[in-house]
């Protein structure tokens, strides 16, 4: 096996861990959605998630030098699609079944492959092109586009798979010239920001009675209770984990070959979703799953049926 095999396998299975990881983020962003407002669930996440980037890994990564940039308008670009796609996504996550809003969300690798295709240069076939049709066909499936089943809360994860979408070609961008430890860095500093100014902003709860999905943005900060303090930390040990490895993913592979890796987050939410919110997926988001995940992995499989190692872009200028 060659050098540049063995990194694409291992960036295959970094974007594998980051969907357990982010896995156990979402159930535990639903599990408190019911009392803590969105921005506190974030602020706390990202003061965890950034102890853990900046004593264990970066100094693993060759020390706070790595975090020197050349591309801080492109850092900028991706904290603000990633900030994006959290708030829709999770505020969506606070209204639906747990299953549900992963299934719609997976809809992200299908977006990939279909901006990867206008902005990187990488050049998906008629399979994969196949592939994005049927798997858009599942997300279809799930939301029930007709007037008597249709829920607008569905659209927020599925905006969200688009903010994802632009995160990770962002990502492949900027991975020809910054470590995985830097591009990890940038969005966690994002969050702390933002949440922290939306402390500041809501947290008295003056805007607080404005309907369900404002409610958990705009909701009063309370003190977290003793007892969900180790969900608090475990959110944020998760999403260290999770944004190094999927830097990593999106870094060594083609967007559109690493995002598929991530469907492993899909039979976890149905595992939490039964276990933890007694919610069992009913028949359209199995059938519409089924058909998202199927197409990733057509996907892959034509990926590994190349003669040649996947492109990369070419690194841009400093500056």
């Amino acid at each position: 096996m060659n050098t540049q095999a063995q990194v694409n396998i291992f960036g295959l299975l970094a974007a594998a861990g980051a969907g357990v990881a982010f896995s156990v983020i979402d159930m535990i962003f639903k599990f408190l959605s019911g009392d803590y407002p969105l921005y506190e669930v974030v602020l706390f996440r990202s003061v965890v998630a950034m102890i853990v980037m900046l004593a264990v890994i970066v100094p693993l990564e060759g020390g706070y030098s790595r975090l020197r940039t050349h591309q801080p308008k492109l850092h900028l670009l991706r904290c603000c699609a990633v900030l994006f796609a959290n708030l829709c996504f999770f505020t969506g996550l606070a209204i639906l079944p747990l299953a549900e809003a992963v299934a719609i969300a997976f809809a992200t690798p299908l977006i990939v492959t279909t901006l990867s295709a206008l902005f990187l240069g990488e050049r998906p076939g008629p399979w994969r092109w196949g592939a994005v049709c049927a798997g858009f066909l599942g997300v279809l499936i799930i939301m029930r586009p007709g007037p008597g089943t249709f829920q607008a809360a569905a659209l927020l994860p599925f905006f969200g798979a688009c903010g994802y979408a632009t995160l990770h070609v962002l990502t492949r961008r900027a991975g020809s010239s910054e470590s995985g430890a830097t591009l990890a860095f940038y969005p966690m500093l994002g969050f702390l920001i933002v949440s922290a100014l939306a402390g500041l902003m809501f947290g008295d709860g003056r805007y607080e009675g404005s309907g369900a999905a404002l409610d958990f943005i705009l909701r009063a900060w309370i003190w977290p209770a003793p007892q969900d303090w180790p969900y608090l930390i475990g959110v944020g040990l998760a999403g260290s984990v999770g944004g190094y490895l999927v830097s990593q993913a999106y870094r060594l592979n083609e967007a559109a070959l690493a995002a598929p890796f991530e469907y492993i987050a899909m039979p976890m939410s149905v595992i939490w979703g039964v276990l933890i919110f007694n919610e069992w997926p009913d028949p359209a988001v199995w059938a519409g799953s089924s058909l998202i995940i199927a197409s990733g992995l057509v996907s892959v499989w034509r990926e590994t049926r190349r003669k040649h190692p996947p492109s990369r872009p070419r690194p841009r200028a400093a500056g």
